[in-house]
C-alpha cells in the first residue's frame, strides 16, 4: 500500500450535509470516481477500501466514530497496512479558508481542529499531509460549533464543491511525489 486518504467527517445522515463533513465529501467523490466501494470494516471502526489510481495503491478512510474520535481508526488502517505517517493524506473542513479554495501541507499544528487534534495523538506525530477544504468562518469563536454542524449555503456548497473538483484534479501529481506542482497548482486559485 503506496497511500492512506483518510476524509474526516462525523457519521450519520443528520450531519451528512454539514459543513464539517468536507473530508467526506471529498473522499466520497474520489471513492466514486476511481470505482472503489467503500464498505464498514468493523476491525478499524471505518468505511473503507481500496483502489489504485496515479500507479499507486490506496487506502481509503471514513472513520465512523465522531469526528474527534478520528484518531483511531485512522491508527489502525495506517498501522495494518504498514503505512507511515507522512504516508497519510487527511482531507478536511478549514475555517480558515474560505468556500471555494483548498489547501495541501504537510505537518503543523491543528488549529483548533478536534479531529486532528485526535489524530495527532493517535499518530503520536503531526508529521502527515493534510488537504485543507475552505468552508469559511462565522466570524465569531462562539459560533462556530454552530457552523460547522450547520449546512452551507447553496452557494457555498457550490464553491466547495469546485474546490473538492480542483483538489482531486492535482491527486495524481502529488500521488506520484510532485507534491511541489500539486500545491502550487492547488494554491494557485
Amino acid at each position: 500500500m503506496d497511500w492512506l486518504l483518510a476524509g474526516l467527517g462525523n457519521p450519520g445522515a443528520e450531519y451528512a450535509r454539514t459543513r464539517h463533513n468536507a473530508g467526506f465529501w471529498t473522499l466520497q467523490t474520489f471513492a466514486d470516481r476511481s470505482g472503489a466501494s467503500l464498505r464498514m470494516e468493523k476491525r478499524w471502526h471505518c468505511l473503507a477500501s481500496t483502489t489504485r489510481d496515479a500507479g499507486q495503491e490506496l487506502g481509503l478512510c471514513m472513520p465512523q466514530d465522531f469526528m474527534n474520535r478520528s484518531g483511531a481508526p485512522v491508527q489502525s488502517m495506517a498501522a495494518f497496512y504498514k503505512i507511515p505517517a507522512a504516508r497519510i493524506l487527511v482531507i478536511h473542513d478549514e475555517l480558515d479558508l474560505p468556500p471555494g479554495t483548498a489547501r495541501m501541507k504537510f505537518g503543523g499544528g491543528h488549529g483548533g481542529h478536534n479531529g486532528l487534534r485526535d489524530l495527532d495523538r493517535a499518530l503520536g506525530t503531526r508529521d502527515y499531509w493534510r488537504l485543507r477544504i475552505g468552508i469559511g468562518h462565522p466570524g465569531h469563536k462562539d459560533a462556530v460549533v454552530h457552523y460547522v454542524l450547520g449546512a452551507p449555503t447553496a452557494a457555498d456548497q457550490d464553491l466547495i464543491e469546485a474546490s473538492i473538483n480542483r483538489s482531486l484534479s492535482v491527486l495524481p501529481d502529488f500521488l506520484n511525489g510532485r507534491s511541489d506542482a500539486a500545491q502550487k497548482t492547488l494554491h494557485s486559485d
